[in-house]
């Protein structure tokens, strides 16, 4: 019965794994991607916003 003990921590991580790794690809694409992808490009548009406004006056 060690066997069976030594052996069902792996397993059970093992099965866990494939589980999160299916929701990642399951995730991916869709309605979902265009959400993600209008997030990004916000964020992005924020940060070079940012850096092409004048910090201060360099005359």
């Amino acid at each position: 019965m060690d066997y069976v003990s030594a052996l069902l921590p792996p397993a059970v991580m093992a099965v866990f794994f494939i589980g999160v790794i299916r929701v990642i690809v399951k995730t991916q694409g869709g309605a979902n991607k265009t959400k993600e992808d209008a997030a990004v490009d916000a964020a992005i548009a924020r940060v070079e916003g940012a850096r092409q406004t004048p910090s201060g006056t360099d005359a």
